[in-house]
């Protein structure tokens, strides 16, 4: 008998009880289209983490005060760190404080998570173009001008289908003039990052946080390769100017370097997916019993069949590969299905993140579900070849 019409006996044999070959199929489709689809959305939350972390910059540090200070990071330190001599790579420095406020606009209002008051080298060091209008100068810094620079969020709650520039908003019961647009950027699902306004750091100190403490100090590297230097002279100059004592182990601040937390998080966001991977293997590991069980009462009820099959010569090895093929065929159909199902999955927002397929995932997948066919029909195929023809046809 050729491998065609052992093939063809295979497809009679799943067709004669349709329904119990769909459940079958059914429950390989759930565990691939899980597999690939968790492996996707692990995959895409580290995508947008990664987006963030990379949005900050790689050729910068962050400085924040760790809370064991009262007096905080203030702007004289921030200028401190602008010592050529002890920071020589270090190519600009933007003070940073921020806080949640309103901004309304002729009745129309918007709560904005981030207000953030700074200097102009805010935009370049931490990878924020201004898209529309323009941004505000050193000059608007020094003379505390109320200009405001909001994102594209805010612009469309405040001003639907208007120009925002030019537009004067209040904050915190000042009017603040619009003068530019952020580009658009990307989200994690958590937190919309164009749900943000920038102003000159003098003005947002003057209306909304007084002049205490910075919130942070953003320091951009000459070169991305200068990263890990700049942090060290940085140390030394934070070390000087807060008295640390070095013997204490402690400092009232910490400084958060973008590479190292890209790096950080790449490799937490690899054990994530690969968690979430085995966890949903686990789904095609049911399919491969449910496969064992559906070929064991396809054997038990085929018993007279092989019975007669096997009088009329049908060699063990026909038969073996027959039930072979029939519980490999349904694996192969049920983990085409998953992964059909699985790339229609991924185009819609899963628990607010956005699937991303890793191709290897789908390769993997299918070719599990092969394994599992082989695997789990064998011991149902390996019965019904041992099966002695005499014992077959008395079967009732």
């Amino acid at each position: 008998m050729s491998l065609g019409e052992v093939v063809r006996f295979s497809l009679r044999g799943l067709s004669a009880n349709k329904l119990r070959s769909a459940l079958t199929m059914l429950g390989i489709l759930i565990g691939v289209a899980a597999v690939i689809l968790l492996v996707a959305v692990g995959n895409g939350s580290a995508k947008a983490i990664s987006d963030r972390i990379e949005a900050l910059g790689t050729n910068t540090i962050t400085v924040m005060s760790s809370g064991r200070s009262s007096a905080g990071l203030t702007t004289e330190i921030a200028e401190a760190l602008g010592d050529p001599v002890l920071a020589p790579d270090i190519k600009t420095i933007s003070p940073v404080v921020s806080a949640s406020t309103t901004l309304t606009y002729e009745g129309a209002e918007h709560e904005v998570s981030t207000f953030v008051g700074t200097t102009p080298a805010w935009f370049t060091a931490s990878s924020t173009p201004v898209g529309q209008g323009a941004g505000f100068t050193q000059d608007d810094v020094d003379q505390g001008r109320r200009v405001v620079v909001i994102g594209q969020t805010v612009a469309e709650e405040l001003f639907p289908g208007a120009d925002p520039i030019d537009k004067q908003v209040t904050v915190g019961g000042a009017l603040f003039t619009v003068v530019g647009v952020l580009d658009q950027k990307s989200s994690t699902g958590f937190q919309d990052s164009n749900d943000t306004a920038v102003a000159p750091l003098t003005a947002v100190q003057q209306v909304l946080t007084g002049y205490g403490a910075l919130t942070s100090i953003i320091v951009e590297a000459t070169d991305p390769e200068k990263v890990d230097a700049v942090q060290g002279q940085v140390s030394t100059i934070l070390d000087q100017r807060l008295d640390v004592d070095a013997s204490s182990g402690s400092t009232p601040y910490r400084i958060q370097n973008a590479s190292s937390l890209l790096e950080t998080q790449t490799e937490t966001a690899d054990t994530f997916t690969t968690l979430l991977g085995a966890v949903a293997a686990i789904s095609l590991l049911v399919g491969g019993i449910g496969i064992t069980n559906i070929m064991l009462v396809t054997v038990t009820e085929r018993t007279r069949e092989i019975g007669i099959r096997k009088a009329l010569g049908a060699p063990r090895r026909v038969i073996l590969t027959q039930f072979l093929i029939e519980a490999t065929l349904l694996s192969v159909i049920g983990g085409g299905l998953g992964v059909a199902a699985a790339l229609i999955g991924s185009r819609f927002e899963i628990v607010g993140v956005q699937p991303v397929i890793v191709p290897s995932s789908i390769g993997l997948a299918v070719g599990v579900s092969i394994a599992i066919g082989l695997f789990f029909g064998g011991l149902p195929a390996a019965r019904a070849a041992r099966l002695r023809p005499i014992d077959a046809l008395r079967y009732e």
